[in-house]
């Protein structure tokens, strides 16, 4: 069956790929393998050249690189450039910093103890569509400069993502086999996290997908890192700056179309500020022009693919169902292309199935609490921990919020954001293990143990 991209602006095939065959496959793990035997021992300095290098081809070359995003899956081509931008971003602070994180760490024995940071050898990463350069980059960068070697899993509808990425990769400099692109069947993963060449495996998509994943990486014994999305939740109480918050608010949500496992999902506002908030937050959702994401003054674009809006439709009818209001959208557009309305709900029961599932599309739902407990419980009522907002100027409100919310981070008067020096990742349902930071690259390093005794 081939591997299609098809433009989600128009519903229009735009090149379509025949997925390796198996003998493909196996030439490319066994380059992969021959390549990690050797790669671990290029200096890093080197690596950190081709990584710059890497990071100048993104920053030249971002105008011609963002349309092949946006064409994918629709992001507006504003946030397409964005989106290279970072992920140089990323590669630089791993060029400038992979020396300080592999550092050996002493430790204070009897003897002359230190740990010693090694690569695994083949990382196998399965990424998601929603950011097709920055999902990748930000285990590409760290798994390179760490002496790893990459085998790329992306998603079936953004196969020529997949490919400039991987050619990038070879213009920098790296090594050929250092980093590959394998368009594959979904069905064909299975046996590649088998083969005892890969040593472990990075996962950001569903959480049927992670419990796939890590199952198996589990039986085998081999190394799992899973970030599987999440339903975030956006807390404004009575002393936060309340125009700040409801024009972050709306962003929050319609961050990459609504399309983000960190985007604000849930907002969960104190009963003496909400009739504001709700009105104020309603009328910046009604502004924002939807349409042809190729535009620049385009602020939504449309959902990745028609089944991503048949679902957003389904549950959003479901909610209604269940007792649910809609204050404004609610229905996918008539028309070329997979377009869904910006919708707010309010009312949503607790005991619904929608009150408890990520709603992955331009949807917020919204709830009215009249106090900071109250706040709280909402917030972690939910199987996902990923991230989570919340405004207040309270100092003692703030250190609540920042003890009690169960999040992988918690980001106070500010947006949920990933950034390269920060861990990302989550608890619960969002998954296990972290991304960026030391942390990142250390997920797929062995910490060795080294003693020399003394005489």
């Amino acid at each position: 069956m081939a591997i299609e991209s098809i433009n989600p602006a128009n519903g229009k095939l735009l090149r379509s790929f025949d997925p390796l065959t198996e003998a493909a496959l196996s030439e490319k793990i066994a380059l992969a393998a021959e390549t990690s035997r050797t790669y671990h021992a290029v200096p890093l300095d080197h690596r950190a050249l081709w990584m710059n290098k890497l990071a100048s081809l993104l920053e030249q070359e971002a105008d011609e690189i963002a349309p092949t995003l946006t064409l994918e899956m629709g992001k507006p081509i504003h946030a397409a450039r964005q989106e290279v931008a970072k992920c140089a971003t990323a590669c630089r602070y791993y060029a400038e910093n992979a020396a300080r994180i592999l550092a050996p760490e002493a430790i204070a024995t009897e003897n002359s103890s230190y740990i010693r940071w090694d690569p695994l050898g083949v990382i196998l990463a399965i990424m998601p569509w929603n950011f097709p350069f920055w999902q990748v980059f930000r285990f590409l960068a760290p798994a390179l400069m760490a002496g790893n070697v990459g085998l790329l899993k992306h998603a079936p509808n953004v196969p020529q993502c997949a490919l400039l990425i991987e050619s990038l990769v070879r213009r920098a400099g790296f090594p050929r086999g250092s980093f590959q692109t394998l368009l594959i069947e979904t069905s064909q993963v299975e046996g590649i996290l088998a083969d005892p060449r890969i040593a472990a495996v990075t996962l950001t998509g569903s959480v049927t997908a992670g419990r796939a994943i890590g199952a198996q990486a589990g039986w085998l014994i081999k190394k799992s890192v899973l970030e599987l999305g999440g339903s975030d939740p956006f807390i404004v109480l009575p002393s936060a700056d309340l125009d700040a918050a409801i024009h972050t608010a709306v962003r929050a949500r319609l961050i990459n179309n609504g399309q983000s496992c960190i985007a604000a999902k849930r907002f969960i506002v104190h009963e003496s500020i909400y009739n504001t908030f709700e009105q104020r937050f309603v009328t910046e959702m009604e502004a924002m022009k939807i349409g042809d994401p190729m535009k620049e003054d385009t602020d939504i674009g449309p959902l990745a693919a028609a089944r991503f809006a048949e679902t957003l439709e389904s549950q959003v009818n479901s909610a209604v169902k269940a007792g649910a209001r809609i204050l404004t959208g609610g229905q996918r557009m008539i028309g070329d292309g997979f377009y869904f309305e910006p919708t707010a709900l309010v009312d949503v029961p607790r005991s619904s199935d929608v009150y408890r599932e990520e709603l992955f599309g331009p949807v917020a739902m919204l709830f009215k609490v009249s106090s900071l407990d109250e706040a709280i419980e909402i917030a972690n009522d939910t199987p996902f921990g990923l991230g989570a907002s919340a405004w207040t100027r309270d100092p003692a409100e703030q250190q609540r919020l920042v003890s009690e919310l169960q999040a992988g981070s918690v980001f106070i008067n500010a947006m949920v954001a990933s950034d390269p020096r920060l861990p990302f990742g989550g608890i619960k349902h969002s998954g296990y293990g972290r991304e960026l930071s030391a942390m990142g690259m250390r997920e797929f390093l062995n910490a060795k143990t080294v003693v020399l005794a003394t005489a």
